[in-house]
């Protein structure tokens, strides 16, 4: 079985609560099943901390553990090197999600300091851009025949 970390920065915790109009109405609690549902085959796990060094510490401890991780850094995106380093240190694929379309918001979200690190970005597709980060990485797990195993990758 495939094992996927989702791991979410920032404020995400108030989701449903925070700028609804912005972020929609559902915590990511309550979509979190749906998204379990639709890949019966993978273990997902979830994460989510206000702060960059337990995020760091989170990543590090599942990227020679996991097939992937799914992250959504929040506005840690668009100021955290020590994220960039610790993505490029690990051994399996980061997507980076985020809900909105952030080059449709202000300036400063345009720009991501983590990607450089990642797989890919998917943006703007609300909870949807989860779903649709599973599927890549399954899809590169898939297409490259590389699967991580404990502190082992596997190609």
């Amino acid at each position: 079985m495939k094992k996927i970390l989702i791991v979410n920065g920032p404020n995400l915790n108030l989701l449903g609560a925070r700028e609804p109009a912005i972020y929609g109405h559902n915590s990511f609690e309550s979509y979190l099943p749906q998204l379990r549902a639709d890949f019966p085959d993978v273990k997902l796990s979830y994460y989510q901390s206000n702060v960059e060094g337990e995020l760091i510490n989170k990543i590090q401890e599942a990227g020679f553990a996991c097939d992937g991780i799914v992250f959504n850094a929040g506005a840690y995106t668009h100021t955290s090197i020590a994220l960039l380093d610790c993505i490029r240190s690990i051994a399996c694929p980061v997507v980076e999600v985020h809900i909105t379309n952030v080059h449709k918001r202000e300036e400063f979200r345009h720009k991501s300091m983590i990607s450089a690190g990642c797989l890919g970005v998917i943006c703007g597709f609300g909870l949807n851009s989860y779903k649709l980060a599973v599927e890549a990485i399954l899809a590169h797990i898939s297409e490259s025949g590389t699967e991580t195993t404990e502190h082992t990758t596997v190609r």
